[in-house]
C-alpha cells in the first residue's frame, strides 16, 4: 500500500510525509473521516512510508521486502486490532483468533466494508468490540523488542469500538509510550471515541473525494467513462460505495429489484405475494435490511424529485430511471410523507431487533393503503 493509492486527500498525505521526513512522527495518531474513503489504506500506507528500504519521491517503494511484508500481511511489528465477535466456546477473543479473515478483509475490501467483515467472521446480526483481552495483548506486545524495524506500530482499526474497560487498560501506554511504538487509530465516527483515549490522539483528518475524483479512479480500473461518472454520482462520497456498485458483487441492482417488487405488489393490493417477500427480506439479517431500507428512502426521495421534470437533480441508475419514468407519479405530496417515516420506523425497529417479518409486513401494507393517495 502506498500514498499513490489514496484518492484526493493530499493534504492528508502531506501532513504524514512530513512527520515521517522529519522525524517527529507522533507515538499516538488518529486518521478519521467518513466510511469507505481509504483510511485504512492511508494507515498502510503510513506504515510501509516508515519502514521502507528505498523511498523514494515520498512515497514507499512497493518492491522491497520490507514494502511486501506489510502488503502481505506478514510483518511482525505491525499488529492489526479490530473489533471481533467473541465466541469464548470457540476460544475466539482476540482480534489475532481472526487473523485469516482480517487478511481476506484487506484484500478483497480495502475501504473496509464493515458488512464484509461481519460476514467473515460469521457474525451478520452482532455488534463486535475490540475487548480488554486485545488491550492486554497490546500492553504484552508493547513491552517487546521490534524483530526487524524500527517501531511496532500498533493499527486499531474503529477505536469507538473499544470497550470501556478495554480503553482504561491502554491508557498508560498511551500517556507513557515506549519510544519504539507507534499507535494508529482509524476511524468512523471520531465522536464516539471515548474522550480519555480521543484526547490522547493526533489527529488528521480525511475527507471524501470529490465526485470527480471518484469517477476518475473508476476510469483507472477499466470502467467505462460514462460508467464511471454515473456511478461517482451515485456513491455519494464513498470509494467502497462506488466499487461496490462497479462490481457485479455490488447490491444496487439487488436492492433495487426489492424495491419495484414491494411498490408493484403493494400498489396491486397482492397482500399474499406481500406477506411471502416479507419473510424474505427478514432472511436478509438486520444490518443487509438497514441498507436496503436507507436504499429505498433515497429511492422515494429520488422519486419525488423526478415529479419535477428535472433530470439533472436526480441522481439515479439507468434501471432506476426507467422504473421511476412510470412509477415518480405515485410519489407525491399526498404521501411521500408518510412513506418516508415508514420507512425510518422499520429502520428504527429492525436496528433494535424487532421481529423483522412483522415490521416488512407491516411496511408493505402502509405502502398498499399510502399508494393510492392522490394530491388534493
Amino acid at each position: 500500500m502506498r500514498f499513490a493509492d489514496i484518492t484526493d486527500n493530499s493534504e492528508a498525505v502531506s501532513a504524514i510525509r512530513a512527520m515521517v521526513d522529519s522525524h517527529r512522527i507522533p507515538h499516538a495518531l488518529l486518521i478519521s473521516g467518513p466510511s469507505g474513503i481509504g483510511k485504512m489504506m492511508l494507515a498502510r500506507a503510513m506504515a510501509a512510508y516508515i519502514n521502507c528500504e528505498s523511498p523514494r519521491d515520498g512515497d514507499s517503494c512497493g518492491v522491497c521486502p520490507a514494502c511486501r511484508r506489510i502488503a502481505a500481511g506478514n510483518n511482525p511489528d505491525i499488529h492489526f486490532i479490530y473489533p471481533i465477535y467473541k465466541v469464548k466456546a470457540k476460544k475466539l477473543e482476540y482480534s489475532s483468533d481472526y487473523a485469516e479473515q482480517w487478511k481476506q478483509l484487506l484484500k478483497e475490501s480495502p475501504y473496509m466494508d464493515p458488512t464484509l467483515w461481519l460476514r467473515l467472521m460469521d457474525a451478520d446480526n452482532a455488534q463486535p468490540r475490540i475487548y480488554v483481552e486485545d488491550a492486554a495483548e497490546i500492553s504484552r506486545i508493547a513491552s517487546l523488542s521490534t524483530y526487524s524495524d524500527r517501531y511496532k506500530i500498533f493499527i486499531i482499526w474503529l477505536p469507538e469500538r473499544l470497550q470501556t474497560e478495554a480503553a482504561n487498560k491502554i491508557l498508560k501506554i498511551l500517556e507513557e509510550p515506549h519510544d519504539d511504538t507507534l499507535f494508529i487509530a482509524v476511524s468512523d465516527n471520531p465522536g464516539a471515541i471515548l474522550p480519555t483515549i480521543y484526547s490522547r490522539l493526533r489527529r488528521i483528518e480525511m475527507k471524501s473525494p470529490s465526485t470527480e475524483a471518484i469517477a476518475d479512479r473508476l476510469a483507472r480500473c477499466g470502467i467505462s467513462p460514462a460508467s464511471a461518472s454515473a456511478i461517482a454520482r451515485l456513491a455519494e462520497g464513498s470509494l467502497l460505495k462506488a466499487f461496490q456498485m462497479a462490481s457485479a458483487g455490488g447490491e444496487t441492482e439487488e436492492f433495487g429489484g426489492y424495491f419495484r417488487d414491494i411498490m408493484r405488489m403493494a400498489y396491486g393490493r397482492q397482500v399474499a405475494r406481500m406477506k411471502e417477500l416479507s419473510d424474505n427480506l427478514a432472511a436478509l439479517g438486520r444490518e443487509k435490511s438497514i441498507r436496503l431500507l436507507d436504499y429505498m428512502a433515497r429511492m422515494v426521495r429520488e422519486n419525488f424529485i423526478a415529479n419535477l421534470a428535472v433530470p439533472p437533480l436526480n441522481v439515479m441508475t439507468q434501471a432506476e430511471t426507467e422504473f421511476s419514468s412510470r412509477f415518480a407519479p405515485f410519489i407525491n405530496v399526498a404521501n411521500v410523507e408518510e412513506i418516508s417515516s415508514a420507512i425510518n420506523d422499520a429502520r428504527r425497529d429492525i436496528s433494535r431487533n424487532a421481529n423483522a417479518k412483522l415490521v416488512w409486513f407491516d411496511f408493505a401494507l402502509l405502502l398498499l393503503i399510502a399508494l393510492r393517495k392522490k394530491p388534493a
